[in-house]
Protein backbone atom coordinates (compact mmCIF):
# COMPACT_ATOMS: atom_id res chain seq x y z
CA UNK A 1 0.00 0.00 0.00
CA UNK A 2 0.97 3.58 -1.20
CA UNK A 3 0.60 6.99 0.16
CA UNK A 4 2.43 9.08 -2.26
CA UNK A 5 0.66 10.38 -5.85
CA UNK A 6 -2.25 8.88 -7.44
CA UNK A 7 -1.14 8.97 -11.22
CA UNK A 8 -3.82 8.31 -14.02
CA UNK A 9 -1.86 7.59 -17.60
CA UNK A 10 -4.61 7.92 -19.88
CA UNK A 11 -4.39 6.33 -23.81
CA UNK A 12 -5.55 9.19 -26.51
CA UNK A 13 -6.95 7.20 -29.69
CA UNK A 14 -10.02 5.29 -28.04
CA UNK A 15 -9.52 6.22 -24.79
CA UNK A 16 -9.81 10.25 -24.50
CA UNK A 17 -10.56 10.78 -28.24
CA UNK A 18 -12.33 9.08 -31.20
CA UNK A 19 -9.80 9.40 -33.96
CA UNK A 20 -9.99 6.62 -35.90
CA UNK A 21 -11.34 8.75 -39.09
CA UNK A 22 -8.36 10.56 -39.16
CA UNK A 23 -6.08 7.50 -38.56
CA UNK A 24 -7.67 5.59 -41.09
CA UNK A 25 -8.15 8.50 -43.30
CA UNK A 26 -4.16 9.16 -43.38
CA UNK A 27 -3.66 5.52 -43.67
CA UNK A 28 -5.44 5.40 -46.99
CA UNK A 29 -2.94 8.38 -48.24
CA UNK A 30 0.08 6.98 -47.55
CA UNK A 31 -0.68 3.49 -49.45
CA UNK A 32 -2.62 5.05 -52.38
CA UNK A 33 0.67 7.42 -52.28
CA UNK A 34 3.06 4.54 -52.19
CA UNK A 35 0.88 2.69 -54.82
CA UNK A 36 0.69 0.06 -52.48
CA UNK A 37 -2.19 -2.48 -52.06
CA UNK A 38 -4.88 -0.36 -49.17
CA UNK A 39 -5.47 -3.11 -46.36
CA UNK A 40 -9.15 -4.22 -45.92
CA UNK A 41 -11.61 -2.03 -43.71
CA UNK A 42 -10.96 -5.02 -40.95
CA UNK A 43 -6.98 -4.44 -41.13
CA UNK A 44 -7.64 -0.75 -41.09
CA UNK A 45 -9.40 -0.83 -37.97
CA UNK A 46 -6.47 -2.62 -36.28
CA UNK A 47 -4.41 0.33 -36.90
CA UNK A 48 -5.72 2.18 -34.13
CA UNK A 49 -3.66 2.02 -30.99
CA UNK A 50 -0.41 0.30 -31.89
CA UNK A 51 2.28 2.38 -33.11
CA UNK A 52 1.76 3.25 -36.89
CA UNK A 53 5.06 2.04 -38.14
CA UNK A 54 4.33 -1.65 -36.36
CA UNK A 55 0.99 -2.02 -38.20
CA UNK A 56 2.42 -0.90 -41.58
CA UNK A 57 5.05 -3.63 -41.36
CA UNK A 58 2.02 -6.14 -40.83
CA UNK A 59 0.28 -4.75 -43.43
CA UNK A 60 1.99 -5.15 -46.89
CA UNK A 61 4.81 -2.25 -46.06
CA UNK A 62 8.76 -3.66 -46.11
CA UNK A 63 11.41 -2.03 -43.60
CA UNK A 64 12.88 -0.56 -46.73
CA UNK A 65 9.69 1.25 -47.78
CA UNK A 66 8.84 2.10 -44.18
CA UNK A 67 10.49 5.32 -43.94
CA UNK A 68 9.02 7.07 -46.87
CA UNK A 69 5.23 5.53 -46.14
CA UNK A 70 5.39 7.14 -42.49
CA UNK A 71 6.22 10.49 -43.95
CA UNK A 72 3.45 9.93 -46.72
CA UNK A 73 1.23 9.40 -43.40
CA UNK A 74 2.46 12.22 -41.42
CA UNK A 75 2.14 14.52 -44.14
CA UNK A 76 -1.65 13.85 -44.01
CA UNK A 77 -1.78 13.68 -40.70
CA UNK A 78 -0.97 16.79 -40.09
CA UNK A 79 -1.54 18.83 -43.47
CA UNK A 80 -4.77 20.25 -44.65
CA UNK A 81 -5.88 17.59 -46.70
CA UNK A 82 -9.41 16.55 -45.66
CA UNK A 83 -12.75 17.91 -45.65
CA UNK A 84 -14.05 19.66 -42.73
CA UNK A 85 -17.12 17.88 -41.39
CA UNK A 86 -17.97 21.09 -39.29
CA UNK A 87 -17.27 23.53 -42.10
CA UNK A 88 -18.07 22.32 -45.38
CA UNK A 89 -15.85 23.91 -47.90
CA UNK A 90 -12.75 23.69 -45.58
CA UNK A 91 -10.09 21.48 -45.18
CA UNK A 92 -8.48 20.29 -42.00
CA UNK A 93 -5.33 17.82 -41.33
CA UNK A 94 -5.86 14.32 -40.68
CA UNK A 95 -5.33 14.48 -36.83
CA UNK A 96 -7.74 16.83 -36.67
CA UNK A 97 -10.49 14.36 -37.95
CA UNK A 98 -11.18 13.45 -34.15
CA UNK A 99 -13.40 14.31 -31.41
CA UNK A 100 -13.35 13.82 -27.70
CA UNK A 101 -15.72 10.86 -26.48
CA UNK A 102 -19.14 12.01 -24.64
CA UNK A 103 -19.01 12.52 -20.95
CA UNK A 104 -14.95 12.22 -21.07
CA UNK A 105 -13.99 15.57 -19.64
CA UNK A 106 -16.91 14.82 -16.72
CA UNK A 107 -14.94 11.93 -16.18
CA UNK A 108 -11.41 13.89 -16.15
CA UNK A 109 -12.82 16.24 -13.86
CA UNK A 110 -14.15 14.23 -11.16
CA UNK A 111 -10.80 12.76 -10.86
CA UNK A 112 -8.99 15.63 -10.61
CA UNK A 113 -11.32 16.31 -7.61
CA UNK A 114 -10.57 13.12 -6.43
CA UNK A 115 -6.63 14.30 -6.52
CA UNK A 116 -5.43 12.30 -9.00
CA UNK A 117 -2.60 13.48 -11.21
CA UNK A 118 -3.67 12.41 -15.31
CA UNK A 119 -1.21 12.55 -18.02
CA UNK A 120 -1.61 11.73 -21.26
CA UNK A 121 0.42 8.97 -22.52
CA UNK A 122 0.45 7.63 -26.07
CA UNK A 123 2.27 6.40 -28.70
CA UNK A 124 1.28 9.01 -31.17
CA UNK A 125 4.05 11.36 -31.68
CA UNK A 126 4.07 14.42 -28.78
CA UNK A 127 4.63 16.52 -31.64
CA UNK A 128 1.22 15.45 -32.73
CA UNK A 129 -0.44 14.67 -29.63
CA UNK A 130 0.27 18.34 -27.83
CA UNK A 131 -1.63 20.52 -30.84
CA UNK A 132 -4.39 17.07 -30.52
CA UNK A 133 -5.01 17.46 -26.98
CA UNK A 134 -4.71 21.50 -27.29
CA UNK A 135 -7.75 21.85 -30.03
CA UNK A 136 -10.03 19.45 -28.38
CA UNK A 137 -9.67 20.98 -24.76
CA UNK A 138 -7.41 18.11 -23.03
CA UNK A 139 -4.46 20.05 -22.04
CA UNK A 140 -6.83 21.92 -19.30
CA UNK A 141 -7.51 18.80 -17.91
CA UNK A 142 -3.99 16.77 -17.42
CA UNK A 143 -0.77 17.84 -16.14
CA UNK A 144 1.41 16.65 -18.99
CA UNK A 145 1.92 14.84 -22.44
CA UNK A 146 4.11 11.65 -23.23
CA UNK A 147 4.15 10.08 -26.81
CA UNK A 148 6.40 8.43 -29.17
CA UNK A 149 9.57 10.27 -30.45
CA UNK A 150 9.37 11.96 -33.64
CA UNK A 151 12.67 10.37 -34.74
CA UNK A 152 11.46 6.96 -34.15
CA UNK A 153 13.88 6.08 -31.10
CA UNK A 154 10.78 5.61 -28.76
CA UNK A 155 7.42 4.65 -30.49
CA UNK A 156 6.79 1.48 -28.34
CA UNK A 157 4.26 1.90 -25.59
CA UNK A 158 6.01 0.00 -22.67
CA UNK A 159 9.09 2.58 -23.94
CA UNK A 160 6.72 5.23 -23.77
CA UNK A 161 5.33 4.40 -20.15
CA UNK A 162 8.77 4.31 -18.95
CA UNK A 163 9.76 7.59 -20.62
CA UNK A 164 6.72 9.11 -18.75
CA UNK A 165 7.44 7.45 -15.52
CA UNK A 166 11.14 8.83 -15.38
CA UNK A 167 9.88 12.04 -15.77
CA UNK A 168 7.43 12.10 -13.64
CA UNK A 169 10.10 10.82 -11.13
CA UNK A 170 7.92 8.27 -10.32
CA UNK A 171 8.43 6.36 -7.15
CA UNK A 172 7.64 2.85 -6.90
CA UNK A 173 7.49 2.77 -2.83
CA UNK A 174 5.11 5.69 -2.64
CA UNK A 175 3.51 6.67 -5.79
CA UNK A 176 0.59 4.77 -7.25
CA UNK A 177 -0.30 4.41 -11.05
CA UNK A 178 -2.11 3.37 -13.26
CA UNK A 179 -2.91 2.82 -17.34
CA UNK A 180 -6.09 3.53 -19.09
CA UNK A 181 -6.40 2.01 -22.64
CA UNK A 182 -8.49 0.49 -25.24
CA UNK A 183 -6.18 -1.88 -26.68
CA UNK A 184 -3.54 -4.73 -25.91
CA UNK A 185 -0.68 -2.58 -26.62
CA UNK A 186 -1.65 0.01 -23.58
CA UNK A 187 -1.66 -3.50 -21.12
CA UNK A 188 1.18 -4.61 -22.40
CA UNK A 189 3.36 -1.53 -22.84
CA UNK A 190 2.24 -0.77 -18.92
CA UNK A 191 3.17 -4.06 -17.61
CA UNK A 192 6.13 -4.14 -19.39
CA UNK A 193 7.27 -0.48 -19.16
CA UNK A 194 6.59 0.38 -15.59
CA UNK A 195 4.95 -3.07 -13.65
CA UNK A 196 1.35 -1.20 -13.91
CA UNK A 197 -1.96 -2.53 -13.98
CA UNK A 198 -4.32 -1.07 -16.78
CA UNK A 199 -8.14 -0.38 -16.76
CA UNK A 200 -9.53 -0.83 -20.05
CA UNK A 201 -11.44 1.56 -21.65
CA UNK A 202 -14.54 -0.74 -23.33
CA UNK A 203 -15.84 2.26 -25.27
CA UNK A 204 -12.57 2.22 -27.53
CA UNK A 205 -11.03 0.22 -30.51
CA UNK A 206 -10.86 -3.43 -28.35
CA UNK A 207 -11.62 -6.71 -30.10
CA UNK A 208 -14.32 -8.50 -28.39
CA UNK A 209 -12.10 -10.63 -25.53
CA UNK A 210 -8.87 -8.67 -26.12
CA UNK A 211 -8.91 -7.15 -22.43
CA UNK A 212 -9.14 -11.14 -21.76
CA UNK A 213 -6.87 -12.19 -23.26
CA UNK A 214 -4.30 -9.43 -22.66
CA UNK A 215 -5.29 -9.99 -18.69
CA UNK A 216 -6.11 -6.31 -18.35
CA UNK A 217 -6.68 -5.53 -14.93
CA UNK A 218 -10.02 -4.40 -14.64
CA UNK A 219 -12.49 -2.59 -17.58
CA UNK A 220 -14.29 0.76 -17.23
CA UNK A 221 -18.18 0.45 -19.41
CA UNK A 222 -18.08 3.88 -20.43
CA UNK A 223 -16.32 7.28 -19.46
CA UNK A 224 -19.01 7.83 -16.99
CA UNK A 225 -17.92 4.84 -15.31
CA UNK A 226 -14.40 5.55 -15.35
CA UNK A 227 -13.72 7.95 -11.95
CA UNK A 228 -15.63 5.17 -10.10
CA UNK A 229 -13.00 2.13 -11.12
CA UNK A 230 -10.56 4.43 -11.21
CA UNK A 231 -11.03 5.39 -7.41
CA UNK A 232 -11.75 1.30 -6.56
CA UNK A 233 -8.13 0.81 -8.17
CA UNK A 234 -6.68 3.52 -5.60
CA UNK A 235 -8.56 2.59 -2.88
CA UNK A 236 -7.55 -0.72 -3.41
CA UNK A 237 -3.97 0.45 -3.85
CA UNK A 238 -3.54 3.35 -1.58
CA UNK A 239 -3.29 3.41 2.22
CA UNK A 240 -6.49 5.80 3.69
CA UNK A 241 -4.07 8.35 4.84
CA UNK A 242 -3.80 9.60 1.03
CA UNK A 243 -7.15 9.61 0.47
CA UNK A 244 -7.80 11.61 3.93
CA UNK A 245 -9.59 9.07 5.25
Amino acid sequence: MRTGRRIVLLDLDGTLTKSDNGIISSVKYAYQKAGIAVPSAHELQSFIGPAIQDSMLKHGVSQAQLPQMVQYYRHAYTTPLFDDPQNPGQHIPGMYLNRVYDGMFDALTAMKAAGDDLFVCTAKPEFQSIPICRRFGILSYVNGVYGASSDMSRIKKDQIVQYALEKLHFNRSSDCAVMVGDRWTDIEGARKGGHLDTIGAKWGYAYPGEFEKYHCYTTAASPADLPRVVAKYFADHVTPEHTGA
